[in-house]
């Protein structure tokens, strides 16, 4: 699987992106797969449903399914899961799209919006091939991107995907 990371702070639009770019990418032919990186208090489990009261029983998986889907929950015992780990998880594709893991050593594409008000990222990580932004911005020998033409982000994607320039990290 090949993997790209979308990386910025928060505010900036990266899930905005990623919702606009995965169905043309789909479109396109290439399967996609997502990693979203979430903030240290999230929980999609909520007192009360049974997927957390088995959880709070003891279960270390809980694995809750639909006719439409299912979700795999896992109790993390030690150190969070590195991002090598998470993408074993994942069936093969031909693109894992991960928001967040901004520090980890892949492949990436900035979103920066000098607007949120926090310095870009790019200067100092040399695995960011690409910025997206909303404005002009000098990006020394990256790639600078419209980040509200969606169409011209998948497309730049799709040629990193044909000239393998990503791998699986």
């Amino acid at each position: 699987m090949k993997v790209l990371g979308v990386v910025g702070w928060s505010g900036s639009g990266k899930t905005t992106l990623l919702e606009a770019v995965i169905p043309v990418l789909s479109a396109a032919g290439h399967s996609v797969s997502t990693v979203k990186h979430a903030h240290h208090g999230f929980d999609m489990d909520r007192p009360g449903k049974d997927t957390y009261r088995h959880r709070e029983a003891g279960a270390r998986e809980v694995l809750v399914a639909t006719a439409a889907r299912w979700a795999l929950l896992h109790e993390v015992v030690g150190p969070e899961p590195e991002l090598p780990a998470l993408l074993s998880r994942l069936q093969p594709v031909d693109l894992v799209l991960v928001e967040g893991f901004k520090s980890h050593p892949f492949p990436k594409l900035e979103v920066h919006r000098p607007t949120v008000g926090k310095p870009p990222i790019w200067p100092s990580d040399p695995d960011i091939l690409a910025v997206a932004s909303d404005e002009t911005l000098e990006t020394g020998n990256r790639r600078l991107l419209p980040l509200n033409r969606p169409r011209e982000v998948a497309e730049w994607i799709m040629g990193l995907l044909n000239g393998g320039e990503i791998t699986h990290p």
